[in-house]
This record gives structure tokens, C-alpha cells and sequence, in this order.
């Protein structure tokens, strides 16, 4: 069995849970989320000596810090708090939370410490949670530099100061964790774009509560879950022309291997067939490496494969844009990728026939491409991620995948996905390539785009994470090496979902 996919909620969907939760919850979710935050901190320093330091900040996030502080205390470690704030200002829960430390004999005091000589065993960032929206300034800024020069553990309650949850985009000065203790359910800031350089190691305190029935999660974290339905195992009784024709678009001169590459990945992860349409005019007749590859040119690639994809190493010459404006109109399932994305940013005709189509669609963009798409700047894409792959997925009725540190995935229905496999050795050319060609394959054999889209992102990032625990990178991973992870991962995959139970 695979383990299920968790859920992700927004800052707005906790709040929802939380709001409907505190009146009633016993004991209280503050008192809940510091005993939790406590757990996972005497796991993290079992073995190393020394107190304890919190930054303790004005609101609620300074409350579970003075829980897990008195926790901590009344099991016999040395704690320090630093509070800088009028307790009489802080929210009932997080006040009550700072006289019940106070009262079981712990230490305040108003400003941070010097370390001590052997160092901090650990240091908590319980400055600011998940509400943060504006950038940290003055005193706690100051803070914010000498808790992130400290050498030990450093671990953040909820979300690390200074990130915005929802976006992972740092707000200006941001806590450095190397562990994040975070409460209910994992936020999609400390998922992508910046988020997992800021929070370290995850740890999901549930405090209790399970996805309620009346919001149920429009985001999840990917697992093999969530497509194991079509890990289903061939009969013996099989042909090729069951198992789909792929056909790959693109390779103008100086770009054949994009092409190839996208080829080969669809040959090994399983199509019956695969057929790559080159626009180079002095493209190569056979792929030596792979024979098996039918190589053609543009204009005599099959009209109607099972599943097509266009766009890797395309160029934008004229005879690009004829073909995939041929590719528009097929009614057979089409990826999209690279310079088919950026001829279509350019033409608003072409924007008409792609939210027209009624075939299944995939858009693979890179944060650049996206912006090239909405006609704004990357940086306006990486600002929300989840909301910019929201609304290409909305704009062009499509499958989304927002590339880069925590892909997203949206559907156009609004469901969307996260996922987490993967390293910053895939920095390199020809991993977008690879990844058409999974998704063009498994869309051959009959998977819905959805599920070829969510399986093929994770099995890209899942191979990268196979071959660097085996040695190979992640500096200086190539996209050809992935090929071959992938198809043993997917076998796997394949074998696992036959386990029963």
C-alpha cells in the first residue's frame, strides 16, 4: 500500500478550522500545539546537552512558544524565553500561556542572550505564525540574524518567521530552520518556491483534528496514492498497438535532442510505439542510441498518434507554428511544452483554439513561460505560484504543472497538488524534455491527463532522488540518466500495487 497523500490547507482554510475549533477544543489547540512542538524537540536533542532558547514574539506563535517552553522546563531542561512585549497585550491564550510558564518557574527575559560556551542545544523561533504578511523590521529583524548564525538545531513553530505560508515567498528577513514543527496540516508555503530553503525537515502535529467533512482539502501533497488506480499490470496477452502511439514534435536545428530526449522517456516508461517528428532539416534518419525510436520529419509525423507532444526543441519558425496549430485542432491527447507555449503566449488565436479544445490537455511551464503566458513578469508568477497555476489551469482549460522548487499542479476543476521528490541537481537542460515524454506516454496508455500528469511529475523528481541516493549527482545529474530510474521506479510502482493489503 502506498502511503495516503496529505492534505495541504491555505493560511484561510486553518483559520476556517481553527475558528470553529477553539471555543469548544479540550484541551485547548495552543496547549495541544506546544506539548506536540515539546515532543519533537526532546526527539531532535535527545543527545545534546546545553538550554534552550525561544524567541517568543507578540501573538499567538509566542503562546505555543511559552507552551512548549514550560513543557520543556517541567521535564527538567534549561530554558530560556526572550520576550520583548507587554504580556498584557498579548491575545487571552497566548497571556495565559505566558503566566502559566512564568508560574512553573521559568525565565523571561527581554532581549536575547549571548550564547553559552557549548552553544544552544536548540533554538525556537516562536516570533510570528502563519498570519504574517508583511516584511519583520527593527528589533525582531536584529533577532532574526543571531538566531540563523547559531550553529546548532533551529526550529521553527508553524511556519518560519518572516515566510509567507501560502506563497513561501520570504516578506524580507526570514527565520532559517533546520526543522519546522508546523500544526494541523502542511501550508503551501513551506512546499515551494522558497519555502523548503527556509524550513528544513517537516513535522505535521495534527493536535487531533482530521480534515473536516465540511472543508474538505483542495490541495495535497503527491503520493502514489493518488494515481495507484492506474498502476494496473498488463495481461500476457498483449501487442504493442495497445499500449498507445506517442508522437513528439519538435527538434529544429541545433534542438534535435530535446526531441529525442522527450522519445526515449516515452519509450521507456512504457508506450507501444513512439514516432518523433523533426523540423531540422538535416535531422538524423535513426536515433543510434535508441533504433527503436521512428524518427520522421515534422510534416510526415502521424496526424493522429494516441497521445501527442509538441514543443521540445520546436524553435518558433514559421513551420513550427503551422504544426502546432495542426496539433490545436487533433482531437487526440496533447502536451504542451517549451516553444509551443511561447508561440502561443505570442498569438491570442492560438490562446482561442488551446481553451477550445475538448481533448484532454497538458501545459508544462517553467515560471518564465508562465509569465510569457499571463504577459506579466516571472517574478509576478513566483510571488503566488499556487494562484498563477490556478489560473492557467482555469484560463486555458487545462492540466497544469507550474515547474521549479515544489511544482504545482492544478486542475481546472481547482484541485492542486504538490509535489516533493526531487533535488536542485535537475537544474540542468533536457529535464523538461524527459518530463514531456513521461507525461506523453502514460497518456498513451490510456491514463487520464490528471493522473498521467500528478504520476509522471513525481516519478521525474522520485528518479532524480533514486539516482542521487545511489551516487549519481545531484550536481551533475543529466537528464539522459533519468530515463532509465524512471522506468525502474514505475516497475516498482507497477509491482507494489499488485502487494495485497
Amino acid at each position: 500500500m502506498f502511503a495516503p497523500a496529505p492534505p495541504i490547507y491555505p493560511v484561510a482554510g486553518i483559520r476556517e478550522i481553527e475558528h470553529k475549533l477553539i471555543p469548544t477544543a479540550r484541551p485547548p489547540l495552543m496547549e495541544r500545539a506546544g506539548r506536540a512542538a515539546a515532543e519533537d524537540a526532546v526527539r531532535l536533542i535527545m543527545d545534546r546537552p546545553g538550554p534552550i532558547l525561544f524567541a517568543c514574539g507578540p501573538g499567538n506563535n509566542g503562546g505555543d512558544g511559552f507552551v512548549m517552553a514550560r513543557q520543556l522546563h517541567q521535564a527538567g531542561r534549561e530554558v530560556i524565553v526572550a520576550f520583548a512585549d507587554d504580556p498584557a497585550c498579548l491575545p487571552s491564550d497566548a497571556g495565559r500561556a505566558h503566566a502559566d510558564f512564568l508560574h512553573a518557574g521559568g525565565t523571561i527575559v527581554s532581549d536575547l542572550p549571548a550564547a553559552p560556551a557549548q552553544g544552544w542545544a536548540l533554538v525556537v523561533d516562536a516570533l510570528f505564525g502563519i498570519g504574517l504578511k508583511r516584511g519583520i523590521d527593527g528589533r525582531f529583524a536584529d533577532w532574526l540574524a543571531i538566531l540563523n548564525a547559531q550553529p546548532g538545531p533551529r526550529m521553527a513553530l508553524d511556519v518560519p518567521s518572516g515566510l509567507d505560508a501560502d506563497t513561501g515567498r520570504p516578506l524580507g528577513p526570514c527565520f532559517r530552520a533546520t526543522h519546522t514543527t508546523t500544526f494541523i496540516a502542511l501550508k503551501p508555503g513551506l512546499l515551494t518556491n522558497d519555502g523548503p530553503d527556509f524550513c528544513g525537515d517537516i513535522s505535521v502535529q495534527r493536535l487531533d483534528i482530521d480534515c473536516p467533512a465540511w472543508l474538505e482539502p483542495r490541495g495535497r501533497v503527491i503520493t502514489p496514492a493518488i494515481f495507484e488506480n492506474c498502476l494496473v499490470p498488463r495481461p500476457r496477452n498483449t501487442h504493442k498497438g495497445r499500449h498507445g502511439d506517442v508522437g513528439i514534435l519538435g527538434g529544429d536545428s541545433g534542438m534535435t535532442g530535446a526531441a529525442l530526449l522527450a522519445g526515449r522517456a516515452a519509450l521507456w516508461l512504457g508506450a507501444g510505439r513512439v514516432h518523433v517528428g523533426l523540423l531540422d532539416p538535416q535531422a538524423p534518419a535513426v536515433d543510434h542510441a535508441h533504433p527503436e525510436l521512428m524518427l520522421r520529419s515534422a510534416a510526415t509525423l502521424p496526424r493522429q498518434p494516441t497521445a501527442l507532444a509538441v514543443g521540445p526543441g520546436l524553435g518558433q519558425r514559421a513551420e513550427a507554428k503551422a504544426e502546432l496549430i495542426a496539433a490545436l485542432g487533433s482531437p487526440c491527447a496533447l502536451v504542451l511544452d517549451a516553444d509551443a507555449l511561447n508561440l502561443i503566449a505570442a498569438d491570442s488565436a492560438l490562446q482561442g483554439e488551446l481553451r477550445s479544445r475538448s481533448s484532454p490537455t497538458v501545459l508544462t511551464p517553467h515560471p518564465a513561460e508562465a509569465a510569457r503566458l499571463f504577459g506579466c513578469n516571472t517574478a509576478d508568477v513566483q510571488a503566488d505560484r499556487l494562484s498563477a497555476a490556478q489560473s492557467l489551469a482555469t484560463r486555458f482549460n487545462a492540466c497544469i504543472v507550474l515547474k521549479g522548487c515544489g511544482s504545482l499542479i492544478a486542475i481546472p476543476d481547482g484541485r492542486w497538488y504538490i509535489n516533493g521528490t526531487g533535488h536542485p541537481g535537475m537544474a540542468s537542460a533536457g529535464m523538461g524534455d524527459v518530463l514531456t515524454g513521461l507525461i506523453v506516454s502514460l497518456l498513451a496508455q490510456g491514463w487520464p491527463a490528471e493522473q498521467a500528469l500528478i504520476a509522471a511529475v513525481h516519478l521525474h523528481g522520485a528518479a532524480a532522488d533514486l539516482l542521487a541516493h545511489e551516487g549519481i549527482g545531484p550536481i551533475g545529474l543529466t537528464a539522459g540518466e533519468l530515463v532509465g530510474a524512471a522506468r525502474r521506479l514505475f516497475n516498482g510502482w507497477l509491482a507494489q500495487a499488485r502487494q495485497p493489503g
